[in-house]
């Protein structure tokens, strides 16, 4: 059982103990500036993916925006006993306008065809793009049987992949923050340490309630492509 203490006794402990949270968020946040100073790779193959409108291509996925994180789901064709961990992860996803603002689409694969995901996204209630894959864009990407995300950036010189995790990596995802900060461009605040060329703004100044954000991105327009 823990220690019960007077007032004096529990700020003190507790201020110890904030002042390592504190430290570790400063030590995340320059992993963070890290991670968007990683080399990229130019996706090359041709991959191809389903959804209910039918066929598209990578570019497809992004929606027109510039960047784009991609969960690797384990739900399988007939799966009678779907993944509870990948679906904790749909379930943890914020509300997708607080991604889109900052020019960023999150989208869902899966090996199952595209009319059971559709079912499966009705039981949970989700409502992020989730698309059939059924070529080799998991297992080129890190992806063998498991799950994980991948991160991408749609340039004037292709597709580039950016980022990957899997397993415990993903736990600390499902936040508008801790996914933008997964991204090339970060939150795009003018308080962090990003490479030059990626334009920023005011933090906070861009959050809204999501059902009151503009039809267009609110990232700095700026922002390298």
């Amino acid at each position: 059982m823990n220690a019960i203490v007077d007032e004096a006794s529990w700020r003190s402990a507790h201020t110890e103990l904030l002042d390592r949270e504190k430290a570790m968020t400063r030590e995340l946040d320059r992993l963070a500036a890290e991670r968007r100073r990683l080399p990229w790779m130019r996706v090359e193959k041709p991959y191809r993916f389903t959804g209910p409108a039918g066929e598209t291509d990578l570019e497809g996925l992004f929606e027109g925006r510039c960047q784009l994180i991609v969960y690797h789901h384990m739900l399988k064709p007939n799966d009678p006993a779907p993944c509870p961990g990948c679906s904790m992860v749909g379930d943890h996803m914020p509300h997708l306008a607080h991604l889109n603002t900052r020019d960023v689409t999150l989208a869902f694969i899966a090996r199952a065809p595209s009319p059971e995901i559709e079912v499966y996204k009705r039981r949970m209630g989700w409502s992020m793009p989730f698309y059939q894959s059924t070529d080799s864009f998991g297992p080129d990407l890190g992806i063998h049987g498991g799950f994980g995300v991948n991160v991408f950036l749609r340039t004037e010189d292709g597709i580039m992949r950016t980022y990957y995790t899997s397993y415990r990596g993903v736990e600390m995802l499902g936040t508008p923050m801790t996914l933008l900060d997964i991204t090339p461009f970060g939150r795009q605040e003018n308080w962090e340490d990003s490479p030059e060329g990626v334009a920023q703004d005011a933090p906070y100044q861009w959050w809204r309630r999501h059902d009151e954000y503009d039809a267009q991105p609110s990232a700095p327009s700026a922002a390298r492509r």
